[in-house]
């Protein structure tokens, strides 16, 4: 037996990082050899740096593709692989594990007691099974209720270090200069301009340790808004699991998910009104047997646009949330839901794509009638901006669809009018969440 074990991380930017500063950071047992990444683009080649590894590492920590992993097993004489990102299919999962036990390292996936924070506030974490199930929403709402309640309410996001890690280690975003400051993606301002908007700091970065403390001296209650379908970072003393009905089933095929859909104390099935007959039922099926003492409410999101005149009946082009149509699997969101509500035609954008944003469509054939709002590098951001010129001009619209919470309008210059889709959380039944909030205050 070795005193210590070689290992790489497998991750996308997120869990990957928490996973080495609260596991591996300073263990004994084991040393760090590389990173992986993949699911984000843009983000490998990059290191991790020695400043933030702690003793035993001299360098920085290189970050390679996914695809180079074999390789790296063999030349790095690696003994451990840990996975740590998510919203992965169950046989995919598999298929990695596979992967790596066919070169001779053993697959490893940490759970919760071993990676999760503890607070002295009392935490609220909302997590989903799958991404794009309408957690933010929900997080919204409750921190926006808390807010009108007097309480001091610090979000903590699920992580998106997409730039300089050691500029990143602890961000605070309040400001619209906030999010320029930290040259934040389309993703990012997806996340964090509708808290900014509601005048509601949100935390995030890669110490997560560091964010806790930070943001709990400014809080009566912290609040967790994940990402994809991970769970949480910090150990909640209330755990909400968004389940979404429009991909009934997925709560026990994607990881970890699944996870979350085990451990929640509160599941609400989201997307009820435009789930088919016999999802919400199935859902609470499979509740009753994996996970009997949850309570389970029902909710839908309320879907509106800010200027419906410039798309009612006319041609548009759609844009959506990206995360939630590319590795979310979704061929629609809230702007398709819009467009149809409306009467409007959404054009077909896949042939006008340009650079990097073609590429995108070539890793995700099913969206067709959709343009995901993708914008990881300012290249990318510029591919997007050609690529609705182009459709616009070739395919004469009215309009753009703008269902990305990102505000596209304040980052792209275009020679067409945008309508913006936003969507508001609205439970159905069940006890009020806001109770249950209130029960643990």
């Amino acid at each position: 037996m070795k005193n210590r074990y070689n290992c790489i991380v497998m991750g996308a930017a997120g869990r990957d990082f928490h996973l080495f500063l609260t596991f591996l950071r300073g263990n004994e047992h084991f040393h760090v050899k590389a990173f992986t990444a993949t699911q984000i683009p843009f983000i490998t080649g990059r290191p991790f740096p020695k400043s933030m590894a702690g003793p035993g590492y001299d360098e920085d920590i290189p970050i390679y593709d996914e695809s180079e992993l074999p390789r790296l097993i063999s030349e790095l004489d690696i003994d451990f692989v840990f996975f740590a990102y998510s919203d992965i299919a169950h046989a995919d999962l598999m298929h990695k594990s596979s992967l790596v036990q066919a070169a001779g390292a053993s697959f490893i996936l940490a759970g919760p007691d071993h990676t999760q924070l503890v607070s002295d506030k009392p935490v609220v974490s909302i997590t989903a099974t799958r991404t794009g199930a309408g957690k933010s929403p929900l997080t919204q709402h409750l921190a926006r209720y808390l807010t009108d309640q007097g309480k001091k309410v610090a979000v903590i996001r699920h992580p998106m270090p997409y730039g300089n890690l050691e500029l990143q280690a602890v961000q605070r975003f309040a400001t619209p200069q906030d999010l320029d400051d930290h040259e934040c993606t389309i993703e990012e301002r997806e996340e964090y301009a509708p808290y900014v908007d509601m005048g509601i700091p949100i935390y995030a970065g890669v110490d997560y340790q560091g964010i806790l403390d930070e943001s709990s001296r400014e809080a009566d209650i912290v609040m967790w808004d994940g990402g994809n379908n991970d769970f949480s970072f910090i150990k909640p003393d209330l755990d909400i699991v968004v389940v979404d009905s429009l991909r009934a089933g997925h709560e026990i095929d994607y990881f970890p998910g699944e996870v979350n859909f085990r451990r929640a104390d509160v599941l609400v099935i989201g997307k009820v009104n435009s789930a088919k007959p016999g999802a919400v039922d199935g859902i609470r099926e499979r509740a009753k047997l994996m996970n009997p003492a949850a309570t389970i409410v029902t909710a839908d999101l309320e879907v509106a646009i800010d200027r419906p005149e410039l798309i009612e009946g006319k041609k548009v082009l759609v844009i959506e949330d990206g995360p939630t149509v590319t590795h979310g699997g979704m061929a629609f969101g809230a702007g398709c839901v819009a467009a149809e509500r409306l009467g409007a035609t959404a054009v077909e954008p896949r042939r006008y794509a340009v650079g990097t944003i073609a590429d995108t469509y070539d890793a995700y054939p099913h969206m067709t009638h959709i343009l995901p709002a993708m914008g990881y590098s300012d290249e990318q951001r510029a591919a997007l901006a050609e690529t609705i010129n182009a459709c616009a001009a070739g395919e004469g619209i009215a309009a753009v669809v703008d269902a990305s919470p990102a505000r596209l309008d304040r980052m792209l210059e275009l020679d067409v009018p945008m309508a913006r889709v936003t969507y508001r959380f609205k439970q159905l039944d069940g006890q009020p969440l806001e109770e249950k909030v209130q029960e643990l205050l």
